[in-house]
């Protein structure tokens, strides 16, 4: 492929993506907010859900990971609401958008999540797996199903269920790594929740795998082989670290500071990236320590 779109293309996966495309020679489309500052930018407004689609014409893939933080601040009625229009209004604007092009792409590729599944405990998901209950697996199924516009005009559609991304800055992990330098670092709860991890590089490789092979279309897990519990991220973390880890945070306590939010970090899902594996797909970081010294 040589011109790809990408909203979202200023968060954590999109920029690295963005990177990693441009390094190679593809000519990548940013979808901006703002009025274009430069000619490789095109604006859209994901709540109005407006699209220039003459600036999409010629794109071969459409990539979209633009959505609001589900980590970045309580979860108050409005925040909920802005969880849900930043991830379904603008799907279905894109979706409609890739749809009505006079050459549409061959691939979109929408963002999705892990907790789709929601809390699993020990039990071994992939992605046969049907969708949970509670917010976050009702809001991953109404995300999925804004790309139908896409899957409709026979456009293929992949759905990205991201696990927690290991990277130094942004996202989960980004909060981590200065607590765990602090000597601040602890279990969450009593830690045997399961978090299905995945390196950024490996997740950016994982990407790039899914926008060529063409035979790769619907949900695809993209998690580390082996999700590793809460304790064993803690442990891990102060080891590589080299720092002391004997903080824990009593579940009372989360859910005294996160509210509704707090159900979703001491909830478990364990989420393989069993279709990625079938289909040869080879993890550069498929380790814990490995994904944590990646980073």
């Amino acid at each position: 492929m040589t011109r790809i779109a990408v909203a979202g293309a200023s968060g954590l996966i999109g920029s690295a993506l963005v990177r990693s495309l441009t390094a190679d020679g593809h000519d990548v489309v940013r979808l901006v907010r703002r009025v274009p500052r430069a000619r490789d930018e095109v604006r859209w407004d994901p709540r109005r859900m407006r699209v220039d689609t003459a600036g999409l014409e010629g794109c071969e893939a459409i990539v979209n990971f633009a959505a609001a933080g589900v980590g970045d601040r309580r979860w108050t009625a409005a925040y909920k609401r802005e969880l849900h229009d930043s991830r379904v209004l603008g799907t279905t604007a894109l979706a409609e958008a890739a749809a009505s092009l006079a050459t549409p792409p061959r691939v979109f590729l929408n963002g999705s999540a892990v907790g789709y599944y929601g809390d699993t405990g020990s039990r071994v998901v992939d992605e046969s797996a049907p969708a949970g209950e509670g917010f976050l697996p009702s809001l991953c199924v109404e995300w999925e199903a804004a790309t139908a516009a896409a899957h409709q005009a026979g456009i293929r559609t992949v759905l990205a269920r991201t696990g927690l991304v290991v990277a130094r800055r942004g996202g989960a992990w980004g909060r981590l790594f200065p607590l765990f330098r602090a000597g601040l670092g602890g279990r969450l709860g009593d830690g045997r929740q399961y978090w299905s991890f995945i390196a950024l590089d490996d997740h950016v490789a994982a990407l790039r795998f899914l926008l060529d092979a063409e035979s790769m279309s619907g949900p695809v897990n993209l998690t580390a082989p082996d999700p590793a519990t809460n304790r064993e991220v803690t442990s891990t973390m102060a080891r590589v670290l080299h720092r002391p880890a004997v903080l824990n945070v009593p579940e009372f306590a989360l859910r005294a500071v996160l509210g509704e939010m707090a159900g979703d970090v001491l909830g478990s899902t364990r989420a393989v990236p069993t279709r990625l594996l079938e289909s040869g797909f080879d993890f550069q970081h498929p380790t814990l320590e490995s994904a944590i010294e990646a980073a």
